[in-house]
C-alpha cells in the first residue's frame, strides 16, 4: 500500500478519516493524496471560455481550499508523512473515484456523517456512491480512532461463489494489517439456510484459499444489516467489511442498499470491496 487518497471538506469527520490514513500511511511508508473537490463542472471554472462568470468565485474557493491545506499539513499527526495536495472541479464523487484511477491510488478514506443530519460535504450520498464506483477499498470512518490497530476485521458474505476474487482482496487487506479475519454468514427469516448449510456453503467458499486463521459465524437477526451490526457490537469488532457489486447492483444476499445502510448506520470503521 504506497497511496493513500482522502477526500476532504476541511470538517471534523472529514479529520478523523485523516487521522486513520495518517496511521495507515506510517504503518506502510505511504503517501496521503488530499483531495478537495469544488463541486463545479469543469467546464464552468474553465477560463479558456469568453465571459465565464464563475472564474473569479471558483479561483477564490481554490485559494481558500490551498489555505486549508497549508494549516492540515503541518498537523502533528502528519509529521513524516510525504503530503500530496489536490483542488479539482467536479461532481464529488466522480472527482473522487477519476482522482483515485488516474494517481492509482491503493485505497480512499474518507469521513461520512451517515444518518446524522449535518449538511456537510459528504453526508449520505456522496459517500455512497464513492462506495458503490470506487474500483479500489473505499474506508468510510465517522469518529476518531485513537488507534487504527485492526484485531479483529469481520467480513459479511453470502458465500456466493461468484464472489471468490474479491474475497481475496479482503485476505490481502487482512495480511497487510496481520489481522484475524472472520467471515459473517447472516441468516434472516426471509432467506432462510440451516446452520449446516451455511457452514458447508463457507467452506466451499473457502476452498482453495490456503489460511488457517478464517473463522466462520453463523448469525441469525431479523435483517441482513441489523445481523452484521449487532454481531459487530457484540463481537467487538475493529472493522466492518462487505463485498458490493457497485454500480451494477448488489448480489442477492446484499440486495437493496446494504452497503449504503452499513455506512449511514455503523459508528465502527467500513470498508468495501468491489467485485
Amino acid at each position: 500500500m504506497k497511496k493513500i487518497l482522502v477526500p476532504t471538506d476541511f470538517s471534523e469527520i472529514a479529520k478523523n478519516a485523516l487521522k486513520s490514513a495518517a496511521k495507515i500511511a506510517t504503518k506502510f511508508n505511504a503517501d496521503i493524496y488530499l483531495l478537495h473537490m469544488l463541486d463545479l463542472p469543469l467546464h464552468l471554472a474553465d477560463p479558456v471560455l469568453q465571459n465565464n462568470e464563475n472564474i473569479p468565485e471558483a479561483l477564490y474557493f481554490m485559494k481558500l481550499a490551498h489555505q486549508q491545506f497549508s494549516k492540515i499539513k503541518h498537523m502533528d499527526f502528519l509529521k513524516n508523512i510525504n503530503i500530496h495536495e489536490a483542488v479539482q472541479f467536479n461532481y464529488a464523487f466522480k472527482g473522487i473515484t477519476e482522482f483515485a484511477k488516474n494517481n492509482e491510488c491503493d485505497l480512499i478514506v474518507m469521513g461520512s456523517h451517515g444518518s446524522s443530519g449535518y449538511k456537510e460535504m459528504f453526508i449520505g450520498s456522496n459517500a455512497e456512491k464513492v462506495v458503490r464506483e470506487s474500483e479500489i477499498p473505499v474506508l468510510v470512518v465517522k469518529k476518531e480512532v485513537s488507534d487504527f490497530n485492526i484485531k479483529k476485521f469481520v467480513l459479511a458474505t453470502d458465500a456466493d461463489l461468484d464472489n471468490k476474487k474479491t474475497l481475496l482482496k479482503a485476505v490481502h487487506f487482512a495480511k497487510l494489517f496481520e489481522t484475524e479475519l472472520h467471515l459473517l454468514f447472516v441468516n434472516t427469516p426471509n432467506n432462510f439456510t440451516t446452520t449446516k448449510q451455511a457452514y458447508a456453503d463457507l467452506e466451499e467458499f473457502l476452498e482453495e484459499i490456503k489460511l488457517n486463521n478464517i473463522e466462520k459465524h453463523i448469525y441469525n437477526d431479523v435483517s441482513i444489516e441489523k445481523g452484521i451490526l449487532n454481531f459487530a457490537e457484540k463481537f467487538n469488532a475493529d472493522l466492518i467489511g462487505i463485498i458490493t457489486h457497485g454500480r451494477k447492483g448488489l448480489s442477492h444476499f446484499f440486495n437493496g442498499s446494504i452497503s449504503e445502510d452499513l455506512i449511514n448506520h455503523a459508528s465502527r470503521p467500513v470498508i468495501t470491496f468491489k467485485i
